[in-house]
């Protein structure tokens, strides 16, 4: 009796140990840049978000949350490519920027789709007051919705409060990007001015960054 206790013991010890090493593993930095939040395409992003005025670590995480990296992703609403342009979105930017209509198969270009996605952040950024929350959501419910629930709700340039959002995919994916950009910057960044801001019980960075 006392031989098996005293296994059981070890073994709970072994358990334990190899979970600890694990969760070591997993929040290394290294391990964290690799596997968890890897930055493909940087050179892109990083050129389109200077040339447009765009956080880095803001279109990463969009791209990261809507394609997961994935050059080939297809939306069942005919979102397409890392950014997940809608085919009309991507020939409105077109136009903006005096270039001839993509096709989808251009749409689909890694360098095409950044630099349209980066280039709409922008404009939504600039639209919706440099207010993020409000970029973001614009981004994923439509442009429209987002100016309906301003004057609905009469919410201000200042806006803040994540869980107003009316739709529950918009919603949690505000949280996702904002979430996910405070990683990226954790781990890539570098010259940075944090300036906290409430969200709910949720506190995100809101990050400027110097080029």
């Amino acid at each position: 009796m006392r031989r098996r206790r005293f296994s059981f013991k070890r073994f709970l010890a072994l358990i334990i140990i190899i979970c600890a090493g694990v969760y070591a593993f997993v929040n290394f930095p290294a391990t964290q840049k690799k596997v968890l939040y890897p930055f493909p395409y940087r050179a892109e992003i990083e050129k389109f978000s200077r040339n447009y005025h765009v956080d880095k670590f803001l279109a990463v995480s969009v791209m990261k949350v809507e394609s997961n990296f994935n050059e080939n992703a297809y939306s069942g609403s005919g979102a397409v490519g890392l950014m997940q342009l809608m085919p009309e979105t991507a020939g409105w930017i077109a136009y903006c920027l005096n270039e001839e209509p993509p096709s989808i198969d251009e749409i689909h270009e890694y360098e095409r789709n950044i630099k349209y996605g980066i280039w709409y952040l922008a404009e939504l950024n600039e639209e919706f007051f440099g207010n993020e929350i409000l970029t973001l959501a614009a981004y994923n419910a439509g442009r429209g919705n987002v100016q309906h629930w301003i004057k609905e709700n009469g919410w201000s340039e200042n806006f803040s409060d994540v869980d107003a959002i009316p739709y529950d995919e918009t919603r949690n994916y505000v949280k996702r990007v904002l979430q996910c950009r405070e990683k990226y910057s954790e781990l890539y960044g570098s010259s940075l001015n944090y300036k906290l801001i409430q969200l709910g019980e949720l506190r995100f960075a809101s990050l400027k960054f110097l080029y």
